[in-house]
């Protein structure tokens, strides 16, 4: 059934909160990433403020650790209470006129440190609630509210703050978080239950934060599945996303030689294709064999950034950018299902948390390619990026075929 996982009460609950705090979310990115430019005028301070939004995903584990002792429900009440409270402050500053940009960055540094461990809360909470029937069918269920968000959020954020400016703007934001929250108090609150099939692998309940962290570590990188997913999605934000992400930019104005709105087309491309991809996951429940489909979507996304990296008129470049938004949909759908698969209860958020820390990837990937491309040129960089990311797809679908490749 499409919809089987509404039928637990906790997913009816968890579904509309996850929308509204992406919606969020990516309505307080753009206003505040436009604020912080058009008060400045400095691209350092641009993309300070965007990389101070990955802040906490160090902290990633950490969290995990604490999901899979209070439960991931807890943690997400806790967390949006936060969020609503940062954006309640900066919309009292910016009513009062008395907000700046440094005011900016200490609150996009205090939120930075929790919200990106959204996403660890909100996959572990479905491995804990939904059945492994339907658990595919709840996260591309999942997916839709941040690939919805990347498109209406952002619009919406858009035209709100040309309208209305900052502070009314944020008084908008504020009460979609506090609605989010609201509905958050609905879903389940129960710690996970230790696997017994587990636990001679590592103790699920310990004395000690640091013990669990540790556990959570060796459990990740001893189990084959989990160490080549971790591998995987490292690689992939090395090489990958700072080609249909940072690098839109430089690809618009050098390559297309378009506008501000024609990198805003080639952007919502890749999100539409993501959201098309997450719909189709949906509707057909997913494939049989995620492990397998996360390597294969891996492979079609470095072709088709292949392509991309080569075409020269910016239509064939946003249908490329299409077309790869819906296999990487796919691949990250299924690469999520794999994990909390093949994750024992107990250790779900912590092995959530560990495979966090591959984002860390995605702002070398930008450097090195920052570094590159002045060099060799941006086709040649593109194309060594795609050609080492497919390489490792296929060394990693060899090395843990057992695992990935051959396991339903």
């Amino acid at each position: 059934m499409i919809f089987a996982a509404f039928r637990v009460k906790s997913f009816r609950f968890q579904w509309p909160a996850d929308l509204l705090t992406s919606w969020a979310f990516e309505m307080e990115t753009l206003t505040l990433g436009w604020y912080a430019m058009t008060q400045t005028g400095s691209v350092l301070m641009l993309t300070v403020f965007g990389s101070l939004q990955f802040l906490g995903t160090l902290a990633a584990p950490g969290f995990g650790v604490l999901a899979d002792r209070l439960g991931a429900g807890a943690m997400l009440a806790a967390m949006r209470a936060s969020y609503a409270a940062l954006a309640t402050v900066l919309m009292a500053l910016a009513m009062a006129d008395l907000v700046t940009p440094v005011w900016v960055l200490v609150l996009a540094t205090v939120g930075g440190l929790v919200r990106p461990n959204d996403i660890v809360m909100r996959n572990a909470l479905i491995g804990d609630t939904i059945p492994p029937a339907h658990l595919m069918g709840a996260l591309a269920l999942s997916r839709v509210t941040q690939d919805s968000a990347r498109i209406g959020g952002a619009l919406a954020g858009a035209g709100l703050s040309t309208a209305l400016g900052l502070g009314r703007t944020y008084a908008v934001v504020s009460l979609v978080y506090v609605a989010s929250l609201a509905l958050t108090f609905g879903v389940s609150w129960r710690a996970p239950l230790p696997d017994p099939a587990s636990a001679p692998r590592a103790s699920v309940v310990s004395a000690s934060g640091w013990r669990d962290l540790l556990n959570g570590l060796t459990y990740a990188v001893t189990t084959p599945a989990l160490l080549g997913i971790m591998l995987l999605a490292f690689a992939i934000n090395l090489t990958a996303y700072p080609i249909s992400g940072g690098l839109l930019p430089y690809a618009a104005e050098r390559v297309y030689h378009v506008d501000a709105r024609g990198l805003g087309l080639l952007a919502a491309s890749f999100s539409l294709g993501a959201l098309a991809g997450s719909m189709t996951m949906v509707v057909t429940g997913g494939p049989e064999r995620p492990a397998r489909a996360t390597l294969v979507h891996t492979a079609l996304w470095y072709a088709l950034l292949l392509v991309f990296a080569h075409v020269g008129r910016v239509g064939v470049g946003m249908a490329t950018l299409l077309a790869a938004g819906f296999v990487q949909s796919i691949a990250m759908i299924s690469m999520s299902a794999t994990m909390l698969a093949d994750a024992a209860p107990g250790f779900r958020a912590r092995v959530i948390g560990v495979r966090m820390l591959a984002v860390y990837g995605l702002p070398l990937g930008l450097l090195a390619a920052g570094l590159l491309i002045p060099r060799v040129g941006y086709r040649s960089a593109l194309t060594l990026y795609t050609t080492l990311g497919l390489t490792v797809t296929i060394m990693i679908g060899l090395v843990w075929r057992a695992a990935l490749w051959r396991a339903r």
